[in-house]
């Protein structure tokens, strides 16, 4: 006789940012808490990226959270949550005054060389001018490019989900992040030759 295989099913666990997850986990009431509080930190670290200003970015959070909680009844059961939520503080971003102001057009291609690396003994005593440089460089970035820098770099959002936070598509998430990063080695170059001289 042939060894019988016992087949277990598969149990699949659902995303741990849908509907579905916590619904599963901790039954309907509560549900957007539990969904929307781990994402705070990130929200509000975006907000002050593109606010540039504590109190605005606290209260773009707080916005961004309140009209989360009145459309969450119309969120996509199985979507992607921390996407939803980051399209809605963009969109509020935009849509205020300050985001209104920082739009500009994204057809600037200009093409920069890479910034030289120098490691060197006093390299170490100038890391926190360096970070200041960085800080400086992307708050000069438009809107756009800030964000999908942020969302890919500080966030650590794959292109996928960030295609989906800011409801763009997938190409135009990898074309903007490359002229953003570009943007940002121009900044950064431009800096630099003005600190050697």
């Amino acid at each position: 006789m042939g060894e019988r295989v016992i087949a277990f099913p598969k149990v699949s666990k659902p995303p741990r940012y849908t509907v579905l997850a916590v619904a599963t986990s901790t039954g309907a009431s509560g549900s957007f808490e539990e969904l929307a509080m781990p994402l705070f930190a990130q929200l509000y670290n975006l907000a002050y990226w593109l606010t540039r200003d504590r109190s605005a970015a606290e209260d773009l959070v707080q916005e961004t959270f309140m009209k989360a909680l009145r459309g969450f009844s119309s969120f996509k059961q199985g979507s992607n949550f921390r996407a939803w939520m980051h399209r809605i503080l963009r969109n509020t971003y935009l849509t205020s005054q300050a985001g209104l102001k920082d739009a500009v057009s994204l057809d600037d291609d200009n093409p920069s060389p890479e910034p030289a690396t120098v490691e060197t003994p006093e390299s170490i005593l100038l890391v926190s001018c360096e970070q200041r440089a960085i800080e400086s460089a992307l708050q000069s970035l438009p809107v756009p490019y800030r964000e999908v820098i942020l969302l890919c770099d500080a966030e650590e959002m794959s292109y996928q989900e960030i295609s989906e936070a800011l409801a763009i598509p997938l190409g135009t998430v990898m074309s903007r992040l490359s002229r953003a990063r570009r943007a940002m080695r121009a900044l950064l170059s431009k800096t630099s030759q003005e600190v050697e001289r």
